[in-house]
């Protein structure tokens, strides 16, 4: 199976556009997160297995959950991880629950928008918000390419500060906030966790 990176994430998401557009389906308008974000933005140049798609946006309503994907965009996918020999689940809702337990203070402002032709639109997260979801993955998984990440984004002490008590906010569990110090401290941020 081929990764997605810098090279061929963007070749992917015009493929996954035209196959929408040969199937005359309805215009998808997703919001990614993750890696794929990242790569997109020019963030970082690592590679990725996978889109993670957060949320749908609805004029109306604004961000909305993605689940489950059309069929349509199902079917376009599976196109697309055949023909790129990407993995089949490339394309995938799995952090959705996200838009229900709630996102950074205008997250939806922030957004950034790319059009893939006429079918598909791609929205991005601002790197601001890109901080907290990445230092709330560091407490919820561990250090790894997530702490890799928070590195590459270089944030400023008020930013994570920021991040830090939204990513409080996630959990409610009594051990938590000590978690979160830890990461802080780890990451060498030690001066923050004694502000939280």
């Amino acid at each position: 199976m081929k990764k997605l990176s810098t090279d061929n994430l963007e070749g992917a998401l015009s493929a996954l556009a035209a196959f929408l557009g040969e199937a005359e389906a309805p215009h998808e308008t997703l919001v990614v997160i993750g890696g794929s974000a990242l790569i997109s933005l020019g963030l970082i140049s690592r590679t990725t297995k996978d889109v993670d798609i957060l949320a749908g946006v609805d004029a109306e309503r604004g961000l909305i959950d993605p689940r489950p994907m059309s069929e349509a965009l199902m079917a376009a996918a599976e196109k697309v991880a055949r023909e790129m020999q990407l993995d089949p689940h490339w394309l995938n809702t799995g952090p959705a629950d996200q838009v229900l337990a709630g996102l950074p203070e205008g997250f939806l402002s922030r957004l950034s928008r790319r059009d893939y032709g006429s079918t598909l639109t791609i929205f991005l997260p601002d790197r601001f918000d890109l901080i907290h979801l990445k230092l709330f993955a560091i407490a919820d998984q561990g250090q790894g390419r997530h702490s890799n990440d928070l590195a590459a984004l270089q944030p400023t002490d008020g930013e994570l500060l920021a991040a830090a008590r939204w990513v409080l906010s996630q959990d409610a569990g009594e051990s938590f906030p000590q978690i979160v110090r830890i990461a802080l401290t780890d990451l060498g941020y030690g001066h923050l966790a004694v502000e939280l």
